[in-house]
Protein backbone atom coordinates (compact mmCIF):
# COMPACT_ATOMS: atom_id res chain seq x y z
CA UNK A 1 0.00 0.00 0.00
CA UNK A 2 1.24 3.48 -0.84
CA UNK A 3 2.49 5.41 2.18
CA UNK A 4 0.22 8.20 3.39
CA UNK A 5 3.08 10.70 3.23
CA UNK A 6 6.49 10.91 1.61
CA UNK A 7 9.14 12.80 3.57
CA UNK A 8 12.20 12.37 1.33
CA UNK A 9 12.94 12.81 -2.36
CA UNK A 10 14.09 9.43 -3.66
CA UNK A 11 16.67 8.85 -6.38
CA UNK A 12 14.14 9.13 -9.20
CA UNK A 13 12.67 12.33 -7.79
CA UNK A 14 16.14 13.84 -7.47
CA UNK A 15 16.97 12.82 -11.04
CA UNK A 16 13.72 14.30 -12.35
CA UNK A 17 14.38 17.53 -10.42
CA UNK A 18 17.80 17.84 -12.02
CA UNK A 19 16.38 17.36 -15.52
CA UNK A 20 13.57 19.90 -15.14
CA UNK A 21 16.03 22.33 -13.55
CA UNK A 22 18.29 21.98 -16.59
CA UNK A 23 15.37 22.58 -18.96
CA UNK A 24 13.99 25.55 -17.05
CA UNK A 25 17.25 27.38 -16.36
CA UNK A 26 19.14 26.79 -19.63
CA UNK A 27 18.55 29.90 -21.77
CA UNK A 28 16.75 29.42 -25.08
CA UNK A 29 14.73 31.65 -27.38
CA UNK A 30 10.93 31.24 -27.38
CA UNK A 31 10.33 34.43 -29.38
CA UNK A 32 8.98 34.50 -32.94
CA UNK A 33 12.55 34.76 -34.16
CA UNK A 34 13.85 31.82 -32.16
CA UNK A 35 13.07 28.22 -31.28
CA UNK A 36 12.97 26.22 -28.04
CA UNK A 37 15.77 23.74 -27.41
CA UNK A 38 15.17 20.18 -28.56
CA UNK A 39 14.48 18.71 -25.12
CA UNK A 40 11.11 20.48 -24.92
CA UNK A 41 8.42 17.94 -25.79
CA UNK A 42 6.76 18.77 -29.12
CA UNK A 43 5.86 15.20 -30.04
CA UNK A 44 3.56 13.69 -27.42
CA UNK A 45 -0.12 12.94 -28.08
CA UNK A 46 -0.26 14.50 -31.53
CA UNK A 47 -1.97 16.40 -32.93
CA UNK A 48 -3.47 18.18 -29.92
CA UNK A 49 -0.58 18.24 -27.43
CA UNK A 50 2.42 18.41 -29.75
CA UNK A 51 3.35 21.96 -28.72
CA UNK A 52 6.06 22.84 -26.18
CA UNK A 53 3.76 24.68 -23.76
CA UNK A 54 2.14 21.35 -22.87
CA UNK A 55 5.55 20.23 -21.61
CA UNK A 56 5.59 23.31 -19.37
CA UNK A 57 2.06 22.61 -18.14
CA UNK A 58 2.59 18.94 -17.28
CA UNK A 59 5.94 19.69 -15.63
CA UNK A 60 4.26 22.15 -13.28
CA UNK A 61 2.25 19.38 -11.54
CA UNK A 62 5.40 17.91 -10.03
CA UNK A 63 6.73 21.04 -8.33
CA UNK A 64 4.01 21.59 -5.68
CA UNK A 65 4.31 17.88 -4.84
CA UNK A 66 8.06 18.22 -4.34
CA UNK A 67 7.55 21.38 -2.29
CA UNK A 68 5.27 19.38 0.00
CA UNK A 69 8.04 16.79 0.46
CA UNK A 70 10.68 19.43 1.28
CA UNK A 71 8.58 22.38 2.55
CA UNK A 72 11.60 23.96 4.26
CA UNK A 73 13.52 24.13 0.95
CA UNK A 74 11.63 25.80 -1.88
CA UNK A 75 14.03 28.14 -3.65
CA UNK A 76 14.83 25.63 -6.39
CA UNK A 77 11.14 25.11 -7.16
CA UNK A 78 10.65 28.87 -7.21
CA UNK A 79 13.49 29.27 -9.70
CA UNK A 80 12.03 26.58 -11.96
CA UNK A 81 8.42 27.79 -11.86
CA UNK A 82 9.52 31.38 -12.47
CA UNK A 83 11.37 30.31 -15.62
CA UNK A 84 8.37 28.25 -16.77
CA UNK A 85 5.95 31.14 -16.22
CA UNK A 86 8.20 33.47 -18.17
CA UNK A 87 8.30 31.05 -21.11
CA UNK A 88 4.51 30.79 -21.04
CA UNK A 89 4.24 34.47 -21.96
CA UNK A 90 6.11 34.03 -25.26
CA UNK A 91 5.32 33.46 -28.92
CA UNK A 92 6.17 29.75 -28.76
CA UNK A 93 3.84 29.21 -25.84
CA UNK A 94 0.91 30.37 -27.99
CA UNK A 95 2.30 29.40 -31.38
CA UNK A 96 -0.79 27.41 -32.36
CA UNK A 97 -3.18 30.28 -31.60
CA UNK A 98 -0.91 32.81 -33.31
CA UNK A 99 -0.16 30.90 -36.51
CA UNK A 100 -2.97 28.42 -37.26
CA UNK A 101 -5.36 31.04 -38.56
CA UNK A 102 -8.81 30.36 -40.02
CA UNK A 103 -9.78 27.07 -41.72
CA UNK A 104 -7.03 24.55 -42.46
CA UNK A 105 -6.41 24.36 -46.23
CA UNK A 106 -5.14 20.79 -45.78
CA UNK A 107 -8.26 19.56 -44.04
CA UNK A 108 -8.51 16.50 -46.29
CA UNK A 109 -4.88 15.39 -45.93
CA UNK A 110 -4.48 14.29 -42.33
CA UNK A 111 -2.59 11.10 -41.45
CA UNK A 112 -4.84 8.15 -40.62
CA UNK A 113 -3.78 8.04 -36.96
CA UNK A 114 -5.26 11.51 -36.41
CA UNK A 115 -8.69 10.57 -37.69
CA UNK A 116 -9.61 8.67 -34.54
CA UNK A 117 -9.84 12.08 -32.84
CA UNK A 118 -12.39 13.30 -35.41
CA UNK A 119 -16.10 12.39 -35.58
CA UNK A 120 -16.45 9.79 -38.32
CA UNK A 121 -19.06 11.59 -40.38
CA UNK A 122 -16.92 14.76 -40.51
CA UNK A 123 -13.64 13.21 -41.58
CA UNK A 124 -12.05 14.85 -44.61
CA UNK A 125 -13.85 18.16 -44.04
CA UNK A 126 -13.20 18.96 -40.38
CA UNK A 127 -10.05 20.19 -38.62
CA UNK A 128 -8.64 17.79 -36.06
CA UNK A 129 -7.68 18.70 -32.52
CA UNK A 130 -4.66 20.99 -32.47
CA UNK A 131 -5.77 23.26 -35.32
CA UNK A 132 -6.85 26.31 -33.31
CA UNK A 133 -8.51 28.16 -36.18
CA UNK A 134 -8.06 31.61 -34.65
CA UNK A 135 -10.09 34.00 -36.79
CA UNK A 136 -12.90 31.61 -37.64
CA UNK A 137 -16.42 32.92 -37.51
CA UNK A 138 -18.44 33.61 -35.46
CA UNK A 139 -15.59 34.55 -33.13
CA UNK A 140 -13.22 36.41 -35.43
CA UNK A 141 -9.51 37.00 -34.92
CA UNK A 142 -8.41 37.27 -31.29
CA UNK A 143 -4.92 38.79 -31.17
CA UNK A 144 -4.65 38.41 -27.37
CA UNK A 145 -4.19 34.70 -26.53
CA UNK A 146 -5.75 35.23 -23.09
CA UNK A 147 -8.73 37.49 -23.85
CA UNK A 148 -10.26 35.18 -26.43
CA UNK A 149 -13.52 33.30 -26.67
CA UNK A 150 -11.42 30.21 -27.32
CA UNK A 151 -7.86 29.18 -26.40
CA UNK A 152 -9.05 27.94 -23.02
CA UNK A 153 -6.19 25.45 -22.87
CA UNK A 154 -3.63 28.26 -23.08
CA UNK A 155 -4.97 30.43 -20.27
CA UNK A 156 -6.31 27.54 -18.17
CA UNK A 157 -2.97 25.75 -17.85
CA UNK A 158 -1.16 29.08 -17.53
CA UNK A 159 -3.31 29.96 -14.53
CA UNK A 160 -2.58 26.53 -13.03
CA UNK A 161 1.15 27.16 -13.57
CA UNK A 162 0.97 30.65 -12.06
CA UNK A 163 -0.89 29.22 -9.07
CA UNK A 164 1.75 26.50 -8.69
CA UNK A 165 4.43 29.19 -8.69
CA UNK A 166 2.58 31.07 -5.94
CA UNK A 167 2.18 27.85 -3.94
CA UNK A 168 5.87 26.96 -3.95
CA UNK A 169 7.28 30.50 -3.67
CA UNK A 170 4.91 32.56 -1.57
CA UNK A 171 5.81 35.64 -3.58
CA UNK A 172 3.47 37.79 -5.67
CA UNK A 173 5.71 38.40 -8.68
CA UNK A 174 3.00 37.62 -11.21
CA UNK A 175 0.34 39.61 -9.41
CA UNK A 176 2.20 42.60 -10.83
CA UNK A 177 1.56 43.43 -14.52
CA UNK A 178 3.49 41.42 -17.10
CA UNK A 179 3.30 41.16 -20.90
CA UNK A 180 2.11 38.26 -23.04
CA UNK A 181 2.98 37.94 -26.72
CA UNK A 182 0.05 37.99 -29.12
CA UNK A 183 -0.68 37.97 -32.83
CA UNK A 184 2.05 39.59 -34.96
CA UNK A 185 4.14 40.09 -31.80
CA UNK A 186 1.71 42.53 -30.21
CA UNK A 187 2.00 42.75 -26.42
CA UNK A 188 -0.86 42.44 -23.96
CA UNK A 189 -0.63 43.22 -20.24
CA UNK A 190 -2.11 40.93 -17.60
CA UNK A 191 -1.77 39.96 -13.95
CA UNK A 192 -2.32 36.54 -12.41
CA UNK A 193 -5.49 37.63 -10.65
CA UNK A 194 -6.88 39.13 -13.86
CA UNK A 195 -6.33 35.88 -15.76
CA UNK A 196 -7.97 33.86 -12.99
CA UNK A 197 -10.90 36.27 -12.86
CA UNK A 198 -11.36 36.12 -16.63
CA UNK A 199 -11.49 32.30 -16.54
CA UNK A 200 -13.99 32.24 -13.68
CA UNK A 201 -16.27 34.83 -15.25
CA UNK A 202 -16.20 33.10 -18.62
CA UNK A 203 -17.01 29.74 -17.03
CA UNK A 204 -19.89 31.32 -15.09
CA UNK A 205 -21.31 32.75 -18.31
CA UNK A 206 -20.82 29.49 -20.23
CA UNK A 207 -21.71 26.46 -18.13
CA UNK A 208 -21.06 24.26 -21.17
CA UNK A 209 -17.41 25.39 -20.96
CA UNK A 210 -15.14 27.57 -23.06
CA UNK A 211 -13.61 26.13 -26.20
CA UNK A 212 -9.91 25.56 -26.84
CA UNK A 213 -9.50 25.23 -30.59
CA UNK A 214 -12.28 27.21 -32.21
CA UNK A 215 -15.21 24.77 -32.20
CA UNK A 216 -13.95 22.31 -29.54
CA UNK A 217 -14.86 22.28 -25.84
CA UNK A 218 -12.69 19.75 -23.99
CA UNK A 219 -13.77 18.42 -20.58
CA UNK A 220 -10.09 17.90 -19.71
CA UNK A 221 -9.22 21.52 -20.50
CA UNK A 222 -12.22 22.96 -18.67
CA UNK A 223 -11.31 20.83 -15.65
CA UNK A 224 -7.66 21.93 -15.78
CA UNK A 225 -8.84 25.54 -15.87
CA UNK A 226 -11.05 24.84 -12.87
CA UNK A 227 -8.14 23.25 -11.04
CA UNK A 228 -6.03 26.36 -11.55
CA UNK A 229 -8.86 28.38 -10.00
CA UNK A 230 -8.96 26.01 -7.05
CA UNK A 231 -5.25 26.43 -6.36
CA UNK A 232 -5.60 30.20 -6.76
CA UNK A 233 -8.36 30.06 -4.14
CA UNK A 234 -6.18 27.92 -1.86
CA UNK A 235 -3.22 30.30 -2.02
CA UNK A 236 -4.97 33.67 -2.06
CA UNK A 237 -8.30 32.99 -0.34
CA UNK A 238 -10.32 33.94 -3.43
CA UNK A 239 -13.61 32.26 -4.36
CA UNK A 240 -13.32 31.62 -8.08
CA UNK A 241 -13.61 27.84 -8.36
CA UNK A 242 -17.36 27.82 -7.68
CA UNK A 243 -17.96 28.43 -11.38
CA UNK A 244 -16.75 24.87 -12.02
CA UNK A 245 -19.80 23.46 -10.19
CA UNK A 246 -22.15 24.54 -12.95
CA UNK A 247 -19.93 22.97 -15.57
CA UNK A 248 -19.83 19.64 -13.70
CA UNK A 249 -23.64 19.48 -13.72
CA UNK A 250 -23.71 20.28 -17.43
CA UNK A 251 -20.99 17.72 -18.22
CA UNK A 252 -22.70 14.94 -16.29
CA UNK A 253 -25.89 15.60 -18.24
CA UNK A 254 -24.43 16.21 -21.72
CA UNK A 255 -20.83 14.98 -22.01
CA UNK A 256 -21.20 11.40 -20.78
CA UNK A 257 -23.66 8.53 -20.56
CA UNK A 258 -23.94 5.69 -18.08
CA UNK A 259 -25.94 2.63 -19.11
CA UNK A 260 -28.57 0.79 -17.06
CA UNK A 261 -25.91 -1.40 -15.47
CA UNK A 262 -24.14 1.64 -14.13
CA UNK A 263 -21.25 1.31 -16.56
CA UNK A 264 -19.71 3.99 -18.75
CA UNK A 265 -21.31 3.99 -22.20
CA UNK A 266 -19.46 6.98 -23.64
CA UNK A 267 -17.59 10.10 -22.59
CA UNK A 268 -16.99 13.11 -24.82
CA UNK A 269 -13.40 13.70 -25.82
CA UNK A 270 -14.64 17.14 -26.86
CA UNK A 271 -17.88 18.84 -27.92
CA UNK A 272 -18.32 21.07 -30.97
CA UNK A 273 -20.95 23.76 -30.27
CA UNK A 274 -21.27 24.66 -33.96
CA UNK A 275 -21.68 21.12 -35.21
CA UNK A 276 -23.63 20.30 -32.03
CA UNK A 277 -21.73 17.05 -31.90
CA UNK A 278 -19.62 15.27 -29.30
CA UNK A 279 -16.53 13.37 -30.38
CA UNK A 280 -16.96 9.99 -28.70
CA UNK A 281 -14.18 7.52 -29.49
CA UNK A 282 -15.33 3.96 -30.19
CA UNK A 283 -15.10 0.86 -28.02
CA UNK A 284 -12.42 0.90 -25.34
CA UNK A 285 -11.13 4.27 -26.50
CA UNK A 286 -14.26 5.81 -24.98
CA UNK A 287 -12.64 5.09 -21.64
CA UNK A 288 -9.51 6.97 -22.70
CA UNK A 289 -11.70 10.08 -23.09
CA UNK A 290 -12.84 9.84 -19.47
CA UNK A 291 -9.35 8.88 -18.31
CA UNK A 292 -7.68 12.13 -19.36
CA UNK A 293 -9.90 14.30 -17.14
CA UNK A 294 -9.00 12.46 -13.92
CA UNK A 295 -5.92 14.44 -12.76
CA UNK A 296 -8.02 17.62 -12.89
CA UNK A 297 -11.37 16.32 -11.64
CA UNK A 298 -10.07 14.31 -8.66
CA UNK A 299 -8.89 17.24 -6.50
CA UNK A 300 -12.02 19.28 -7.29
CA UNK A 301 -14.83 16.70 -7.27
CA UNK A 302 -13.37 13.51 -5.76
CA UNK A 303 -16.65 11.58 -5.67
CA UNK A 304 -17.28 12.10 -9.37
CA UNK A 305 -13.62 11.51 -10.14
CA UNK A 306 -13.61 8.23 -8.22
CA UNK A 307 -16.76 7.09 -10.01
CA UNK A 308 -15.24 7.93 -13.39
CA UNK A 309 -12.00 6.17 -12.47
CA UNK A 310 -13.73 2.96 -11.41
CA UNK A 311 -15.95 2.85 -14.50
CA UNK A 312 -12.98 3.62 -16.73
CA UNK A 313 -10.78 0.91 -15.21
CA UNK A 314 -13.55 -1.66 -15.59
CA UNK A 315 -14.15 -0.63 -19.20
CA UNK A 316 -10.45 -1.05 -19.99
CA UNK A 317 -10.07 -4.19 -17.90
CA UNK A 318 -7.08 -2.66 -16.10
CA UNK A 319 -8.43 -3.22 -12.58
CA UNK A 320 -9.17 -6.91 -13.17
CA UNK A 321 -6.18 -8.93 -11.89
CA UNK A 322 -7.27 -11.88 -14.05
CA UNK A 323 -7.39 -9.94 -17.31
CA UNK A 324 -4.47 -9.25 -19.64
CA UNK A 325 -3.57 -5.58 -19.45
CA UNK A 326 -3.76 -4.08 -22.91
CA UNK A 327 -2.93 -0.57 -24.08
CA UNK A 328 -5.25 0.53 -26.89
CA UNK A 329 -3.10 3.38 -28.24
CA UNK A 330 0.72 3.52 -28.47
CA UNK A 331 0.80 6.54 -26.17
CA UNK A 332 2.01 6.27 -22.54
CA UNK A 333 0.01 9.31 -21.42
CA UNK A 334 -3.13 7.28 -20.77
CA UNK A 335 -1.59 4.53 -18.68
CA UNK A 336 0.46 7.15 -16.81
CA UNK A 337 -2.74 8.97 -15.81
CA UNK A 338 -4.38 5.73 -14.73
CA UNK A 339 -1.36 4.81 -12.62
CA UNK A 340 -1.24 8.23 -10.97
CA UNK A 341 -4.96 8.08 -10.16
CA UNK A 342 -4.68 4.55 -8.78
CA UNK A 343 -1.83 5.78 -6.58
CA UNK A 344 -3.83 8.81 -5.48
CA UNK A 345 -6.78 6.62 -4.47
CA UNK A 346 -4.67 3.91 -2.84
CA UNK A 347 -5.85 1.31 -5.37
CA UNK A 348 -2.83 -0.93 -4.85
CA UNK A 349 -4.05 -3.77 -7.07
CA UNK A 350 -4.49 -1.62 -10.15
CA UNK A 351 -1.39 0.43 -9.45
CA UNK A 352 0.63 -2.77 -9.13
CA UNK A 353 -0.61 -4.05 -12.49
CA UNK A 354 0.20 -0.75 -14.17
CA UNK A 355 3.60 -0.59 -12.46
CA UNK A 356 4.54 -3.88 -14.07
CA UNK A 357 4.00 -2.35 -17.50
CA UNK A 358 5.84 0.85 -16.62
CA UNK A 359 8.87 -0.88 -15.16
CA UNK A 360 9.15 -3.52 -17.86
CA UNK A 361 8.39 -1.53 -21.02
CA UNK A 362 8.70 2.23 -20.39
CA UNK A 363 12.52 2.15 -20.01
CA UNK A 364 13.07 4.01 -16.73
CA UNK A 365 16.72 4.96 -16.30
CA UNK A 366 19.21 7.54 -15.16
CA UNK A 367 20.91 9.53 -17.93
CA UNK A 368 22.99 12.61 -18.66
CA UNK A 369 26.28 13.78 -17.21
CA UNK A 370 27.27 11.54 -14.29
CA UNK A 371 23.97 9.65 -14.71
CA UNK A 372 22.33 12.26 -12.46
CA UNK A 373 19.05 12.80 -14.38
CA UNK A 374 16.07 10.44 -14.50
CA UNK A 375 13.39 9.76 -17.07
CA UNK A 376 11.34 7.19 -18.98
CA UNK A 377 12.48 6.67 -22.59
CA UNK A 378 9.83 4.17 -23.82
CA UNK A 379 12.27 2.36 -26.09
CA UNK A 380 12.01 5.11 -28.70
CA UNK A 381 15.73 5.79 -29.02
CA UNK A 382 15.37 9.51 -28.35
CA UNK A 383 18.07 11.69 -26.79
CA UNK A 384 15.84 13.09 -24.04
CA UNK A 385 12.81 11.69 -22.21
CA UNK A 386 9.56 13.28 -23.36
CA UNK A 387 8.45 15.72 -20.72
CA UNK A 388 4.68 15.30 -20.90
CA UNK A 389 4.30 11.58 -20.10
CA UNK A 390 7.35 11.71 -17.82
CA UNK A 391 5.77 14.33 -15.56
CA UNK A 392 2.68 12.15 -15.14
CA UNK A 393 4.79 9.05 -14.51
CA UNK A 394 6.99 10.66 -11.86
CA UNK A 395 4.06 11.96 -9.76
CA UNK A 396 3.61 8.73 -7.72
CA UNK A 397 7.26 9.04 -6.66
CA UNK A 398 6.56 12.47 -5.13
CA UNK A 399 3.86 11.73 -2.57
CA UNK A 400 1.71 9.10 -0.97
CA UNK A 401 -1.94 8.34 -1.54
CA UNK A 402 -3.96 11.57 -1.59
CA UNK A 403 -0.91 13.83 -1.99
CA UNK A 404 -2.13 15.45 -5.22
CA UNK A 405 -5.49 16.31 -3.70
CA UNK A 406 -3.89 17.72 -0.56
CA UNK A 407 -2.09 20.39 -2.58
CA UNK A 408 -5.49 21.86 -3.44
CA UNK A 409 -7.60 20.94 -0.42
CA UNK A 410 -5.11 20.98 2.47
CA UNK A 411 -2.45 23.35 1.16
CA UNK A 412 0.63 23.78 3.31
CA UNK A 413 0.82 27.56 3.59
CA UNK A 414 2.35 27.46 7.07
CA UNK A 415 5.69 26.67 5.44
CA UNK A 416 6.16 30.33 4.60
CA UNK A 417 6.25 31.22 8.32
CA UNK A 418 8.56 28.40 9.42
CA UNK A 419 12.36 28.07 9.50
CA UNK A 420 13.56 27.63 5.94
CA UNK A 421 16.79 26.61 4.20
CA UNK A 422 18.19 29.09 1.68
CA UNK A 423 21.35 29.54 -0.34
CA UNK A 424 21.76 25.90 -1.39
CA UNK A 425 24.34 25.71 -4.18
CA UNK A 426 22.10 23.67 -6.49
CA UNK A 427 22.86 21.77 -8.69
CA UNK A 428 26.12 21.02 -6.85
CA UNK A 429 24.31 20.34 -3.58
CA UNK A 430 20.72 19.16 -3.23
CA UNK A 431 18.35 18.50 -0.35
CA UNK A 432 16.35 15.28 -0.17
CA UNK A 433 14.88 16.17 3.24
CA UNK A 434 13.92 19.63 4.51
CA UNK A 435 11.06 19.79 6.97
CA UNK A 436 10.23 21.09 10.41
CA UNK A 437 9.34 18.66 13.18
CA UNK A 438 6.90 20.79 15.13
CA UNK A 439 6.77 18.59 18.21
CA UNK A 440 10.56 18.45 18.57
CA UNK A 441 11.13 22.09 17.54
CA UNK A 442 13.65 20.75 15.05
CA UNK A 443 14.51 21.37 11.40
CA UNK A 444 15.62 18.20 9.62
CA UNK A 445 17.83 18.56 6.58
CA UNK A 446 19.14 15.74 4.38
CA UNK A 447 21.82 16.72 1.88
CA UNK A 448 23.24 14.92 -1.16
CA UNK A 449 25.64 15.64 -4.01
CA UNK A 450 23.31 16.60 -6.88
CA UNK A 451 26.42 16.66 -9.07
CA UNK A 452 28.30 13.57 -7.84
CA UNK A 453 31.74 14.84 -8.90
CA UNK A 454 31.30 17.85 -6.60
CA UNK A 455 31.17 15.69 -3.48
CA UNK A 456 33.66 16.84 -0.87
CA UNK A 457 33.71 20.48 -1.95
CA UNK A 458 33.13 23.11 0.71
CA UNK A 459 29.77 24.86 0.69
CA UNK A 460 27.63 27.07 2.92
CA UNK A 461 23.90 27.54 3.30
CA UNK A 462 21.57 29.38 5.64
CA UNK A 463 18.61 28.69 7.87
CA UNK A 464 16.30 31.71 8.12
CA UNK A 465 13.13 32.41 10.07
CA UNK A 466 14.57 31.31 13.43
CA UNK A 467 12.94 32.57 16.63
CA UNK A 468 16.33 33.04 18.29
CA UNK A 469 19.45 32.07 16.31
CA UNK A 470 21.66 32.41 19.37
CA UNK A 471 19.74 29.58 21.06
CA UNK A 472 20.22 27.12 18.19
CA UNK A 473 22.12 23.84 18.44
CA UNK A 474 23.11 21.68 15.46
CA UNK A 475 24.01 18.03 14.93
CA UNK A 476 25.36 16.42 11.78
CA UNK A 477 25.16 12.68 11.22
CA UNK A 478 24.24 12.17 14.87
CA UNK A 479 27.09 14.21 16.35
CA UNK A 480 27.35 17.72 17.75
CA UNK A 481 28.29 20.13 14.96
CA UNK A 482 29.97 23.49 15.46
CA UNK A 483 30.47 24.57 11.86
CA UNK A 484 27.82 27.24 11.93
CA UNK A 485 27.48 30.88 12.93
CA UNK A 486 24.79 33.51 13.49
CA UNK A 487 24.44 35.81 10.46
CA UNK A 488 21.34 37.85 11.26
CA UNK A 489 18.48 38.47 13.61
CA UNK A 490 16.74 35.29 12.46
CA UNK A 491 19.43 33.37 10.56
CA UNK A 492 22.44 31.10 10.85
CA UNK A 493 24.97 29.97 8.24
CA UNK A 494 26.09 26.34 8.05
CA UNK A 495 29.48 25.41 6.56
CA UNK A 496 29.71 21.81 5.36
CA UNK A 497 31.17 19.75 2.56
CA UNK A 498 28.95 18.59 -0.29
CA UNK A 499 27.76 15.04 0.28
CA UNK A 500 25.23 12.88 2.08
CA UNK A 501 24.52 14.26 5.55
CA UNK A 502 21.73 14.25 8.12
CA UNK A 503 21.64 17.70 9.72
CA UNK A 504 19.34 18.52 12.64
CA UNK A 505 18.86 22.11 13.75
CA UNK A 506 17.20 22.63 17.11
CA UNK A 507 15.30 25.77 16.20
CA UNK A 508 12.88 26.08 19.09
CA UNK A 509 10.17 26.84 16.54
CA UNK A 510 6.72 25.47 17.20
CA UNK A 511 3.48 26.47 15.46
CA UNK A 512 1.76 29.38 17.13
CA UNK A 513 4.97 31.09 18.08
CA UNK A 514 6.00 33.91 15.75
CA UNK A 515 9.32 33.34 14.05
Amino acid sequence: MAAATVTELNDRARGWLRFVYDKATTPDDWSSGGEPLGWWDRDSTAPMCSFPRFDIGEMSYTLPLMADVTPAWREVYTEITTALCERHTTFWAAIDWLTLIGPDPNVDRYPPEWLIFTPEKLRGKYEPPGWTGNGREPWGLAPDPVAADGNNFFRGWFNLLLSAHAYVSGDEQFREPFEITGFEDRRFTWTHQEIAGFISEQLTDRPEGAHCENTKIWPACVSAAGLGLKLHDAVYGSRLNGAYDGWVEFAQAHYMHVDRRGELDWFALYYDPLERLACTPPDHLAAYASLIVLPYVMPQRPEWGTELYEMTMRRLGWSDPKARLREYLPDPRFLAIARQTAHELGDDVTEGRLNEVVESTYEPRMFGDEESRFGYFFGWGEEYPRGQPNALLIMPELGGAGAWGRVFNEPNLAKFDEPTVEGIDYPSLGLSVARNDHEAGELRVGTYAATPSHAGRATTWRVVGLPDPTAVSVTCDGREFTGWRVVGDDAIEVALEIGTHDVRVQTGYRPGRPA
